[in-house]
């Protein structure tokens, strides 16, 4: 007795078989047709350029509530920071605030806040100093806090680990 006597099917039910799926050729799908669509997020207020190597960027405040601060970008360009030229940097696509003199000039301004950029080195040499400032004073705190110290009831030496936990 035959197998199509039996009603049995000799068609085979393997997932795998090409045969069996009614399948495209992979060369024939169309990649551009699965991509993702971007979603759309709302723009930094203060943009940053494009990171350049050597050198890190800042925002300067030049005036606070419409009064010029002249102070302060003063001191931030005796710390070695350089304003940035909009034509440097067409990617920040931003209009210069109206009337003001560093956008007259061609600068990065937004809302009273000047773009700067410094060389890498310096700032590390600038943090580098901060840091030690701020160790010496822990350590001018600390060796005060032991001056205080009674044999009878010692102080622990102070722990300064920090930890961060969630929950």
């Amino acid at each position: 007795m035959s197998k199509k006597a039996e009603g049995v099917s000799t068609q085979r039910n393997d997932p795998h078989d090409d045969d069996a799926q009614n399948r495209d050729p992979r060369k024939v799908e169309l990649r551009e047709a699965t991509v993702r669509v971007e979603n759309w997020s709302q723009p930094d207020i203060l943009p940053m350029p494009d990171p350049q190597e050597g050198w890190c960027f800042r925002w300067v405040r030049t005036a606070i509530h419409g009064a010029s601060d002249n102070r302060n970008v003063s001191m931030r360009m005796r710390e070695g920071w350089v304003p940035v030229k909009l034509e440097d940097h067409r990617e920040l696509m931003v209009i210069p605030d109206h009337g003001s003199e560093w956008g007259k000039n061609g600068h990065v301004e937004i809302g009273g806040l000047l773009l700067c950029k410094a060389p890498q080195e310096l700032m590390d040499q600038r943090r580098k100093y901060f840091e030690d400032q701020a160790n010496a004073q822990l350590q001018a705190i600390d060796s005060n806090l032991m001056k205080e110290a009674d044999p009878r009831m010692p102080i622990l030496a102070p722990d300064r680990k920090t930890s961060v936990s969630f929950g």
